[in-house]
């Protein structure tokens, strides 16, 4: 995995300049560093390394991104999201346990929301039987979390499904009741991703 690891870096450094990483700093925080390369080399990154290094298996991908993740900088994490996502078909409902780390750590709401929805979101969409249970649960679990950001992904995770027709009302309902449950006062970040799933036909 190092050779494929230093291979996306090394993308993604030779994609960067200063002036986009000082934009992505006003635009974002300073709670990351910034290489300073577009979301276009950054999915381009992935494209040329699943190209390059095929037949990844399943541990080979969530050691992948575990790897991009665990340095605080934006397009490596951005770039372990843009792996589970080109893998989706490859995760488990066990791969929840590693993504619940990802959105703890995430700082920015930009990976919190693509991890939500493209990732978690499209799991609960493919998986079937226990697994799905499984699953469910664990995301329910979010919605009473501690931690804002897990709140606002175990609401977003029902989007991909109201916007597919096939949201599960009764499940929107315990989450926001195990949010309601949790929390004292309104949170924007969580208040937000409640309204934008209820604009895509939630209760």
């Amino acid at each position: 995995m190092a050779e494929v690891l230093d291979f996306i870096d090394e993308s993604l450094q030779y994609e960067s300049t200063w002036e986009r990483a000082e934009d992505h700093e006003r635009r974002f925080g300073a709670d990351l560093e910034y290489y300073g390369a577009s979301v276009g080399a950054v999915r381009g990154s992935i494209r040329n390394a699943g190209r390059r290094y095929p037949g990844l298996d399943h541990d080979d991908v969530t050691a992948l991104a575990s790897a991009l993740w665990s340095t605080p900088v934006y397009e490596r994490r951005l770039a372990a999201v843009v792996l589970l996502q080109s893998a989706s078909g490859l995760l488990r409902h066990s791969d929840l346990t590693r993504i619940e780390g990802f959105i703890r750590s995430a700082a920015l709401h930009d990976l919190v929301d693509a991890l939500a929805v493209d990732v978690v979101g499209s799991l609960l969409q493919r998986l079937a039987g226990q697994e799905a249970v499984r699953a469910s649960a664990v995301v329910a679990r979010w919605a009473g979390a501690d931690e804002p950001l897990l709140r606002r992904a175990a609401v977003l995770a029902h989007l991909p499904a109201y916007r597919s027709g096939n949201g599960d009302d009764d499940a929107f309902r315990r989450t926001i009741r195990s949010i309601s449950g949790v929390q004292r006062s309104r949170v924007p970040e969580v208040e937000e991703a409640i309204a934008l799933v209820r604009s895509s036909g939630a209760p």
